[in-house]
């Protein structure tokens, strides 16, 4: 069996775990909850991943695969139904700068969180902090300009940017990013509603991770 090494915070390992329930595969995959933060190394979870991040993947023949967009085109390989990757063509490099887009704003975000809740006080550097605020900002208006194309569209790029938008409300509430984005709100709260969204909502958990 596949092990997915994985948290229920991590917008990432969100990533995966839609994907999973979107194609079917979630019952291949045991998934273990891992604690790790920039700060507080997992030894068996470097031993996969030297970068220390998760999600990671092991695979059932040895060795295992990180970093979400691999992941996530790794287990689209796995079946039969409609992909997640669309396979050549416009749609593909889409779907693809789309995720690219996703992640980014999801850097960002992560980043100024880690900032707020991992710094100590006296080194708060502001302007950093302003920097990932206006990547996030950037981001945001560039998912409202194409959000009126993203309804029906069930892709890993439609996929990345309901898990950004899903971490904004989990972490950055007071961001209220819906104002004057009203088509990419409409989108998302439409799009929360899969069965896929509602059961991967994070909880409430340790402030300090992601």
């Amino acid at each position: 069996m596949l092990i997915l090494r994985s948290s229920a915070t991590s917008p990432y390992v969100r990533k995966v775990r839609v994907l999973l329930l979107e194609t079917g595969l979630d019952e291949r995959v045991e998934q273990i909850a891992t604690a790790v933060t920039p700060i507080s190394p997992h030894g068996e979870l470097n031993g996969d991943n030297p970068i220390g991040k998760v999600p990671t993947l092991q695979l059932e023949e040895g060795g295992a695969l990180y970093d979400s967009p691999v992941i996530c085109e790794y287990l689209d390989g796995l079946h039969d139904g409609a992909k997640m990757f669309p396979p050549t063509g416009p749609a593909r490099w889409q779907a693809l700068r789309r995720q690219a887009l996703g992640d980014g704003l999801l850097d960002a975000a992560i980043l100024g969180r880690y900032e707020v809740t991992l710094r100590p006080a006296e080194y708060f550097w502001p302007d950093w902090m302003e920097a990932q605020t206006q990547k996030i900002v950037r981001g945001l208006d560039a998912m409202e300009a194409e959000a009126i194309e993203l309804p029906g569209q069930v892709d890993i790029g439609a996929i990345t940017f309901a898990c950004a938008l899903g971490y904004l409300d989990f972490r950055y509430d007071e961001m209220e990013w819906r104002t004057g984005r009203g088509n990419l709100a409409a989108w998302f709260d439409a799009f929360s509603q899969r069965p896929s969204m509602q059961a991967t909502i994070a909880p409430d958990a340790d402030p300090l991770k992601s």
